[in-house]
């Protein structure tokens, strides 16, 4: 299976599949709305109004499998998301990105594109701090670690990068840009 074979739930409720955005550039970010990512969605708007037209969707996919950080409705995050960072890219339902009832999608997109650090920096310091005392293994595994991890797909399909929530936004860019 490829990406395109999955399908998703948007917030209202109607089936998504992703088959319908085979030759764009692809983001998918499972994101929160009481994390300390949450000002991302700043940058990711930014991105998609700027690119959009050259071919970048994001597909933004809330969690609340993080300390809880997403405790709404997937009405109230729509709502909070559009009132506060005015976002315009697609919303999915709330879903599980880890265990047993994680979207398939996510099994794929693990697969693809495993964990490979936190980076540097006084976020990554914290991450790895925090994810010592949740997950002594996570190092080892290609979990999703927390809320605004960001996978790249290119216009072929290909899982090309996987951007962790401590990485700069600008080589996020960067990224997405190259493949364009």
């Amino acid at each position: 299976m490829g990406i395109y074979d999955y399908t998703l739930t948007a917030a209202d409720g109607k089936e998504v599949s992703l088959k319908d955005f085979e030759g764009k550039v692809l983001m998918i970010v499972n994101t929160a709305t009481e994390c300390g990512f949450t000002g991302q969605y700043e940058p990711l708007e930014e991105m998609y109004e700027e690119l959009h037209d050259k071919g970048l969707e994001i597909i933004d996919i809330p969690c609340n499998q993080f300390a809880g950080q997403t405790p709404g409705t997937d009405e109230e995050i729509h709502e909070f998301c559009t009132l506060k960072f005015h976002t315009k890219f697609l919303r999915m339902k709330k879903s599980d990105v880890n265990g047993e009832n994680a979207l398939p999608v996510y099994g794929y997109l693990k697969e693809q594109k495993g964990f490979e650090g936190f980076g540097k920096g006084p976020s990554a310091l914290m991450m790895s701090g925090l994810l010592k005392k949740i997950d002594k293994d996570y190092k080892n595994n290609p979990e999703i670690k927390w809320n605004f991890t960001k996978f790249v797909i290119d216009r072929e399909g290909n899982v090309v990068a996987r951007f962790e929530p401590t990485a700069d936004m600008k080589e996020v860019k960067k990224c997405v840009e190259s493949l364009l």
